[in-house]
């Protein structure tokens, strides 16, 4: 099988000729920038690491990676035209967006700022990943004062230093689908839920979900109305040439949903089903959505919206047990993910832990088809090398 067949069988409940695998088809399912340094020094291999999430700070990964591993799915991405120098946190080189304008504090933090110069993220010093710190409607109070603010519902998720048109991504999607055989997701994101923590605040947004519900059913109709100019471009260009698309909204915490499912159910779920409905009539590709945390209460609505994959399949939060989750929805969605839990045993478990992991969440979740191999999340900093590589040195024993 090519890796393209490969993921198309899993996502058909197929069992393929060995599990697919992804390391980077989505910036939820790769590894930050410090830890691929390591990664490609251990490896010997060159090149130049290439930050495209600024939040995250996660890398995208090369061509000899995705071979040294034998990866089967590769992104989609929106990227910068251009890009310049820089040093992540631990001093290891990398490029990042040109057209990004960061520095660093007296206090030793990050920030990234607007256009016009306001903090809009933050990266405390000592820390690696920015956090947002400024929402610009977290002052208003009612419906009617979200109308004239379309701008931020028209940029949400299209940071303005990823300055490739729909053209340019045709171009790369085209090329992807025709001069290789990998599987292509389509990176679309489009978050609703995540949209209200970013342009309310967090605490805001929640409280809103239960005691201001006309301002949130408002936010999601704009927000929404937004979203479909753009999904109607990105799909007249690249559709034809991916074979996933991937959007993205945390609903789950350690412990459980963000919120109880009735809330969801009320508050949330009618306006991502015409949201994710919107993309699958349109495409008429499989759906992967991105959800951390435990999510276990909500799968069935998830399923019942269409959602074809569910990603990174938190193994650690609760309910989500590996065998469980194969026993109960294993017929109906892909697990895109659970392959390693990020928590505890790749990050601080010994090289034979970690083998002992994957064989376990291979061994519960690949039976039948519907699993695409990834760790639990992005790979972080503190992953040591020799954990990263006996992870895929155990599944290739797997696959024999």
């Amino acid at each position: 099988m090519t890796p393209r067949q490969r993921v198309i069988t899993a996502l058909q409940h197929k069992e393929p000729d060995r599990v697919p695998v992804d390391l980077g088809a989505t910036e939820s399912s790769g590894i930050v920038g410090i830890a691929y340094n390591r990664l490609k020094k251990h490896l010997g291999i060159g090149g130049k690491t290439q930050v495209f999430d600024m939040m995250q700070m996660i890398a995208k990964v090369e061509l000899p990676v995705v071979e040294a591993f034998g990866v089967d799915a590769v992104p989609l991405l929106i990227e910068p035209k251009q890009w310049k120098p820089w040093k992540l946190q631990d001093g290891s080189p990398a490029e990042i967006p040109a057209l990004l304008n960061i520095r660093t504090e007296p206090d030793g933090s990050i920030v990234q700022l607007t256009d016009d110069g306001k903090v809009a993220l933050r990266c405390p010093s000592g820390g690696y990943y920015f956090d947002t710190v400024w929402h610009p409607l977290e002052d208003t109070e009612t419906p009617e004062g979200l109308d004239g603010h379309e701008e931020f519902f028209e940029s949400m998720d299209l940071p303005g230093y990823c300055d490739e048109t729909f053209d340019d991504l045709a171009v790369k999607a085209r090329k992807l689908h025709e001069q290789t055989s990998y599987a292509v997701v389509g990176n679309l994101w489009v978050h609703l839920f995540a949209a209200g923590h970013a342009l309310r605040g967090y605490e805001n947004f929640m409280m809103d979900l239960l005691i201001n519900k006309p301002l949130v059913h408002r936010f999601f109709q704009k927000q929404l109305e937004a979203y479909l100019p753009r999904i109607d471009a990105y799909l007249a260009g690249v559709g034809k040439y991916v074979d996933v698309i991937q959007v993205n909204d945390d609903l789950g915490g350690q412990s459980g949903p963000l919120v109880a499912p009735s809330v969801y159910r009320e508050m949330i779920k009618p306006y991502h089903k015409k949201l994710w409905s919107y993309i699958k009539e349109k495409s008429g590709k499989p759906l992967l959505l991105h959800s951390c945390g435990s999510v276990y209460d909500l799968i069935p609505d998830l399923i019942e919206m269409g959602v074809d994959a569910l990603n990174p399949i938190q193994v650690s939060a609760a309910n989500m047990d590996s065998a469980k989750l194969k026993q109960e929805f294993g017929r109906d969605i892909t697990f895109w993910g659970g392959g390693c839990d990020t928590q505890s045993v790749l990050c601080r478990g010994s090289v034979q832990q970690v083998r002992e992991e994957v064989r376990r969440r291979v061994n519960d979740l690949s039976p039948g088809g519907g699993f695409v191999f990834c760790q639990v999340h992005n790979i972080q900093v503190d992953v040591p090398v020799q954990n990263i590589c006996a992870m895929y040195e155990e599944l290739g024993t797997l696959s024999l």
